[in-house]
């Protein structure tokens, strides 16, 4: 591949995410140019950047899915409803629900992907914080960094854990075993740090609950029918990939969206047209171009590239080598979506390991079905917790935080760049820290 190209490929991406950074374009904006850009510049071609996108169509798919079928259950107000339960469960004390929205979040994060928990979650944050008299833009963000962080819990958690615990051909329980404490101190640091990070709200307290509003639940059949549907889709998120024909969690979601557009049209409680209507087009138009920008970066040789300068600055120090990926990666995570960076690491760090002889090179090959060098894994161990850690760096580090940000949009508010790092420096700093000392003392030392 020419140099020039590969440079070209590298500055556009770098570009890109300076201007996500500054905030002079809006995020999609940014993205959409960069990879017209590069198909302009015929770095790579139309079908090539559709390969690309393909290759994440899943993630789409699940997206799209989950989306429509929150949308379709708008008219109910059961999201009004729900809200002002959970305010009154909490006491209406601040505290009390900045702990509730960690004790909900966590759990189903630990078996739904960090994203979908924030899409079906996430409609009941403003109505939630209305209520309570404050800003709903940081339950919002402390609702992300629990999803992200909770993502750790299990291996099917988060995109990001999944696409390296298939690499390594690591299984479920042994990923409990293993790493799920990991994500538990994740939890803690984020809980520790609540009167610090939120301290308005960790004081608020309402004075009469009395005054809070009724929302009544709109069309009860309606929904009773809806929730049948969303309890079936949760069902086969969970065991859909285990039957024997799988089922994917996209196709899952899709049906159920289909199905959730049928019901909201043969009742006509709302139209077809308006659900589509408010899906956030933005949000799934930026991942697509993020998935282009990054096969510019693989196509042009710059990430292979990058695996000799890997090679070269580690050598064979297991120990030094992961503590340096969980700081690398999570910085790396911060600045590019952790879904298609993992995608992009995983082939750079297999090349690592054959390269520095601490792997035969079988592991190199697809269908690879055996077990990597015990030695090596906290590597890869490394490379989880970085990847999944730093999404909480940046508004553009995971997929959760830009579905958040999208939500956050369609209640007439804004999560600015410079905003999230206010909130997300500490957490990720401490986060980072805190999983480096359980890394090297479970990993490194007590082997």
């Amino acid at each position: 591949m020419d140099n020039w190209q590969a440079v070209t490929a590298l500055v556009t991406f770098a570009t890109v995410i300076a201007l996500i950074m500054t905030e002079w374009l809006h995020l999609m904006i940014a993205a959409m140019l960069g990879a017209l850009l590069l198909i302009f510049l015929n770095i790579m071609t139309l079908d090539e950047a559709i390969a690309y996108i393909s290759k994440s169509h899943a993630t789409l798919g699940l997206f799209f899915g989950v989306m429509v079928m929150v949308r379709a259950f708008e008219p109910t107000k059961i999201f009004e409803y729900l809200a002002t339960q959970i305010v009154i469960l909490a006491k209406g004390e601040g505290k009390r629900l900045l702990l509730g929205v960690v004790a909900i979040t966590t759990p189903i994060c630990a078996v739904l992907p960090n994203a979908t928990t924030v899409m079906l979650l996430a409609p009941l944050i403003p109505p939630m914080a209305e209520e309570l008299g404050v800003n709903f833009v940081p339950l919002l963000i402390l609702m992300v960094f629990v999803a992200n962080s909770a993502g750790l819990l299990t291996l099917v958690g988060d995109p990001a854990t999944f696409i390296v615990g298939d690499a390594i051909n690591i299984s479920f329980t042994d990923y409990l075993g293993r790493m799920s404490l990991g994500g538990a101190i994740a939890i803690l640091v984020v809980v520790v740090l609540l009167p610090i990070l939120f301290p308005k709200i960790w004081r608020k307290k309402l004075d009469n609950l009395n005054q809070l509003p009724h929302p009544q639940i709109n069309h009860p059949r309606i929904l009773a029918v809806g929730g049948v549907i969303v309890a079936l889709v949760l069902i086969f998120f969970v065991i859909g990939e285990t039957l024997p024909v799988p089922i994917s969690p996209a196709t899952v979601a899709l049906f159920g969206a289909a199905l959730c557009l049928l019901l909201t049209h043969h009742s006509k409680i709302d139209s077809v047209h308006n659900i589509l209507r408010d899906v956030d087009w933005s949000t799934l138009i930026f991942f697509m171009s993020t998935f282009v920008l990054i096969g510019g970066l693989e196509k042009t040789g710059v990430i292979g590239a990058a695996s000799g300068v890997l090679a070269f600055v580690l050598g064979k120090n297991i120990v030094i080598g992961s503590l340096v990926l969980i700081f690398l990666i999570g910085l790396l995570s911060s600045v590019v979506p952790n879904i298609p960076l993992v995608v992009a690491m995983v082939p750079l760090l297999k090349q690592y390991v054959v390269t520095v002889g601490l792997a035969p090179p079988e592991v190199l090959s697809p269908d690879f079905a055996g077990q990597f060098p015990v030695e090596t894994l906290p590597l890869f161990y490394a490379m989880m917790y970085g990847a999944t850690l730093g999404g909480n760096g940046t508004l553009v580090g995971a997929s959760s935080n830009i579905v958040a940000a999208g939500i956050a949009e369609q209640h007439g508010k804004r999560i600015s760049f410079k905003r999230f790092l206010r909130y997300s420096i500490p957490v990720t700093v401490a986060q980072l820290v805190a999983v480096s000392l359980f890394v090297l003392v479970r990993f490194l030392l007590l082997r």
